[in-house]
């Protein structure tokens, strides 16, 4: 409550503690645990901290797994993607130790956290879905939106609203008028979002417009680390991009006009075409459509165009009685004219009989339903029960392998029936051979799959096509990574058909195409019951995963420590741990990455796993290394290779060898740094290992240029970018583009130089690798240095010096602050000069590395007045 003011401001108290039930968003729910500290009297972080982890010693829990003070400030922060449970809960017990209110807690978070991920998962298109073939009807409707563009002149925002009931064939108007316009006057840009209003499953909420935007400026050419966090960032970039040239975007299946908004572009020659159930009377400014069903007219019309060959029969207006039966409803009609042409020999007035007779039967009320019923019945039993298990998969859209794998067919059969579904208006085609529902027919298919298949049926299902995906994406990684088929768990090779993935291009190809349904697998097995096939698929798609998608990574990692948490394994959790350990540093957060390998770590040696341990050591010694600490990562690497040359792991040997020669040649000793890549050259092409080949010659060319052997250096440099392209690994690629660029340089070659870098940095920043990001910058910034652009060198190096600043990373300081010295003296600045040097001298001198005689000597040049 708000008590009067004192001096001027109003003092806020409370009467009971927040609820969090009213929490609908993370931002939310960060509010009112923000409140429930005011309410507790604002202890400090210090004092939350030691409260949380009085307890959680108290529970037994290892000091490796107590929290942090900046852990905890951060849970206090607007903004976040995901949050930790188990600390939230333990803050908001610290802050009121009541159980049932804690209980509250519990329950908000389950149900934010399971939305929030589903709402962040959306397909976005760069192109309008097929037209529907023989569109018929909706004169007036296209006169108005042609009208629309014609009077517009490029003068001000176009949005039209299409608003209508379900059914009523809103998707398909919008759509046509879509290609109509677009081959009236081609567009600069076309976009598409199904952003999901009113999917009949609750595991699919509305699409988040912070989702959206981040798809939508990746399509516009926005690398994804330049997409902002924030829903306005994003809206205003969003805006930019689009400004000054002609767009259309088509908002599909839209909840209400909150949804819509931040997804408007905001320039003149931008048309935009919303379809939704709901008035959107609050969109402005906009045009607002409303679409009903066919005028009498226009359903016949409809009818015949779709099924031309019926002749009419007795009944000279059994058209009429059709279409008065499906009460107009596009839907309807499409669906009942499918099964008018399953039926050869019938007249229209054979069907307009029969429709009667199962109205009278069915007792049905609407057009749509007594459709949706007509056409699911007249399907064969086995297509009929394909279309009952597809609604029950946890993704968007589906091929034929898994349409196959659900229902237990031979892939040309499943193939069949998705056309004939297709064909029948219950399924939508979205791309060649990936099918979609409309939100009614998923709705119908689900009850019915409820209805009338038995649980155990349903599972089993579910089982198969789980089976599959796990088989395909062992496959695929056997094929992409075959040296590491030993660390990968077993797994049983799928009892239906699995596509060809044994060429290498196929293998990248498929896991890039299934990528969202992977994900979205993973989390259904986690929440429903299949805990094992989650975990399996996080093994899996470890080496996948950390080729760049790291979001993607943390979202699957974190579904299967939950599920090893479920299943009380803690050799399977630990796994877990450090692939989250591993997402997280690519995505330059260090201190979060370093908490969950140390858990890792405790629960490798509590299990006695030493090559757990090892990785785990391995990945320590990374973030150690980034962040300027070199000695602790040659400890954590040398550690690592004792217990990896007692397992025999010769592949995680060679990995760990390169990482070792990267700290060796960073403290200047490229004599040890070159013999441990040799050595790890030779071990990775002794196994095969075609990445960690690609990993040592990165390597061996970066120690190669340390040392001023060039010539070799861009040989080795060349051969590793090959490699990580042909093994689509994004991130090595971005690293071996940033070392050839600064090879290039070296060698007076300033194009190729600065085109590497420039590739670079966009890979690192669409991947979100912020380490990388910071050292591109660093590179172009040097580039500029050397070639006399001193200004363009501050530009870059602030840009670097800002993110290594943020993620801790010291060596792409020290660079950042010795570019920026570079700069200002060349500038003529030497008090600034002056200032980068001594604290780039401060950190080279604290990293150990020899970096810091050449600084001492530009000093000295100052101090000469050089």
């Amino acid at each position: 409550m708000v008590e009067p003011a004192r001096n001027g401001h109003p003092v806020v108290t409370f009467t009971a503690p927040p609820a969090p039930g009213a929490a609908t968003t993370l931002d939310d729910l960060v509010d009112r645990l923000r409140l429930l500290k005011s309410w507790a009297g604002s202890p400090s972080y210090e004092t939350i901290k030691e409260r949380v982890n009085r307890e959680w010693t108290a529970m037994g829990r290892p000091a490796s797994e107590l929290a942090g003070k900046t852990t905890v400030v951060d849970l206090f922060r607007p903004g976040r993607r995901r949050v930790n449970a188990d600390l939230v809960v333990a803050v908001v017990r610290a802050l009121h130790p009541d159980e049932d209110y804690v209980a509250q807690w519990h329950r908000t978070l389950r149900v934010i956290g399971g939305e929030s991920t589903a709402a962040a998962q959306v397909r976005v298109q760069d192109a309008l879905p097929q037209d529907m073939a023989g569109f018929t009807g909706r004169a007036a409707e296209l006169e108005e939106l042609g009208r629309l563009l014609d009077d517009r002149d490029g003068r001000a925002v176009v949005i039209s609203a299409i608003e209508g009931m379900a059914g009523v064939g809103k998707t398909l108007l919008a759509v046509h008028a879509g290609h109509l316009l677009h081959e009236r006057q081609p567009f600069d840009r076309v976009l598409f979002a199904n952003l999901r209003g009113f999917h009949p499953d609750p595991a699919q909420p509305p699409a988040s417009p912070a989702a959206v935007l981040d798809g939508f400026l990746r399509l516009l050419g926005v690398p994804g680390q330049q997409v902002p966090p924030d829903l306005d960032g994003r809206r205003t970039l969003y805006r930019r991009r689009l400004t000054g040239i002609r767009a259309l975007v088509v908002l599909d299946n839209a909840a209400d006009a909150g949804q819509v908004r931040p997804l408007i572009p905001g320039s003149p020659g931008c048309v935009t075409l919303v379809t939704s159930r709901r008035s959107l009377a609050e969109l402005h400014p906009a045009v607002h459509l409303e679409v009903d069903v066919f005028a009498p007219a226009e359903a016949i019309r409809f009818l015949r165009r779709a099924a031309p060959h019926v002749p009419a029969g007795g009944d000279a207006h059994a058209a009429t009685r059709i279409a008065e039966r499906c009460g107009h409803l596009p839907l309807a009609l499409g669906l009942v004219a499918g099964h008018m042409r399953a039926k050869p020999g019938w007249t229209l007035t054979d069907h307009a009989d029969w429709l009667d007779e199962r109205h009278r039967d069915r007792r049905l009320d609407t057009g749509v339903e007594l459709a949706l019923h007509l056409s699911y019945r007249h399907l064969p039993p086995d297509r009929q029960r394909l279309l009952r298990l597809l609604a029950l998969h946890p993704a968007q859209d589906v091929e034929a392998y898994a349409a196959a794998a659900l229902a237990g067919l031979d892939l040309g059969t499943a193939r069949a029936h998705l056309r004939h579904l297709r064909d029948e208006h219950l399924l939508q085609e979205v791309t060649p051979g990936r099918y979609t529902f409309h939100d009614l027919v998923r709705a119908h298919a689900t009850t019915r799959a409820h209805d009338e298949d038995r649980p155990a049926d349903r599972r089993a299902a579910l089982t198969r096509l789980f089976d599959h995906y796990l088989a395909a994406t062992t496959a695929a990684m056997n094929t992409l990574h075959p040296a590491q088929a030993h660390q990968r768990p077993r797994v049983s090779p799928a009892a239906t058909p699995v596509p060809p993935l044994s060429d290498p291009d196929d293998a990248r190809a498929w896991l890039d195409a299934e990528r969202p349904a992977l994900v979205a697998v993973s989390a259904h097995t986690a929440a429903h019951g299949w805990p094992a096939h989650t975990i399996r698929l996080s093994r899996v798609l470890h080496r996948y995963l950390q080729g760049g998608h790291h979001a993607d990574a943390v979202a699957v990692h974190g579904h299967a420590h939950e599920a090893a948490r479920q299943t009380g394994d803690p050799a399977e959790r630990a796994h877990a741990l450090t692939d989250l350990g591993v997402a997280h540093w690519r995505l330059g957060r260090h201190e979060q990455a370093t908490e969950y390998l140390r858990q890792a770590m405790d629960l490798f040696r509590r299990t006695t796993d030493a090559a757990g341990q090892a990785r785990t050591l391995n990945s320590l010694g990374i973030i150690a290394d980034l962040s300027g600490h070199c000695q602790a990562a040659v400890e954590h690497y040398t550690k690592a290779l004792t217990l990896l040359r007692r397992t025999g792991d010769r592949d995680s040997e060679a990995r760990t060898l390169t990482n070792l020669s990267i700290v060796e040649g960073r403290l200047g000793r490229h004599r040890e740094a070159t013999s441990h890549c040799t050595q790890a050259l030779v071990l990775a092409r002794r196994i095969g290992d075609r990445d960690s080949e690609a990993h040592a010659l990165n390597n061996l060319g970066d120690a190669e240029l340390r040392s001023g052997r060039s010539l070799p250096a861009g040989r080795h440099l060349r051969q590793a970018l090959a490699l990580f392209r042909q093994l689509g690994n994004r991130s090595g690629e971005a690293w071996t583009l940033d070392l050839l660029g600064t090879f290039h340089l070296r060698r007076g070659k300033l194009a190729e130089a600065a085109d590497c870098h420039r590739r670079a940095l966009a890979i690192f920043r669409d991947t979100g690798d912020r380490d990388g990001e910071a050292s591109a910058l660093n590179s172009r910034g040097e580039a500029a240095n050397t070639t006399g652009h001193p200004a363009d060198a501050l530009t870059h190096h602030t840009a670097a010096l800002a993110i290594a600043t943020e993620i801790d990373a010291n060596e792409q300081q020290s660079r950042a602050h010795t570019g920026l010295g570079r700069a200002h003296h060349a500038l003529g600045r030497p008090d600034q000069a002056r200032e980068h040097y001594r604290r780039a001298l401060d950190l080279y001198t604290a990293l150990g590395t020899p970096e810091g005689e050449e600084i001492r000597a530009l000093l000295g040049t100052l101090a000469s007045g050089g």
